[in-house]
């Protein structure tokens, strides 16, 4: 097949198109998102995460423990589930963004980090990731524009909670 200027041409920008949009796909993905409280730790820091999101803080009160809804600007909505003793015995999150895996986790970050290195190839939202190890449950779902997920710490649930109420 003989390939002219206008052939050549059109070629580069159909790759000129999607190399920019990997590499803004890849920017948008590397763009570090506001910090949450952690998995496991204490609610001192839900404040503070509300306002360096810009977002908007609700609370719910149910017997025995809170949920503190942040809602980011970007559409990104974080649950803490905070226990009557102040520890964060729960995290939920839904939205366009995943939130920064990391501070969300805590301490239960490398056990997520090598979970979901284990079923590479596939990217984050490609294949759900259902972690449930004695003291830990992460689960994980969604594709691109709409993920959705949950951790919590099945010993620390307080006895008022049952796991499917955790959503």
């Amino acid at each position: 097949m003989k390939m002219t200027r206008l052939s050549i041409a059109h070629r580069s920008q159909s790759r000129g198109g999607l190399y920019y949009r990997a590499g803004a796909l890849a920017a948008a993905l590397t763009i570090a998102l506001p910090a949450f409280a952690s998995l496991g730790g204490s609610m001192n820091s839900v404040e503070r995460d509300r306002a360096q999101m810009s977002a908007r803080e609700s609370v719910t009160h149910a017997a025995g423990y809170d949920v503190h809804e942040i809602r980011a600007q970007y559409g990104t909505v974080v649950d803490e589930y905070v226990a009557s003793g102040g520890t964060v015995f729960a995290v939920t999150w839904h939205g366009p963004f995943v939130p920064q895996m990391q501070q969300v986790l805590g301490r239960y970050f490398q056990e997520y980090a090598d979970a979901l290195q284990a079923q590479q190839p596939q990217p984050y939202g490609h294949k759900p990731l259902n972690i449930q190890e004695r003291g830990l449950v992460i689960q994980t779902f969604g594709h691109m524009g709409a993920y959705y997920g949950r951790a919590y710490l099945p010993d620390m649930l307080p006895a008022s909670v049952q796991a499917d109420q955790i959503r």
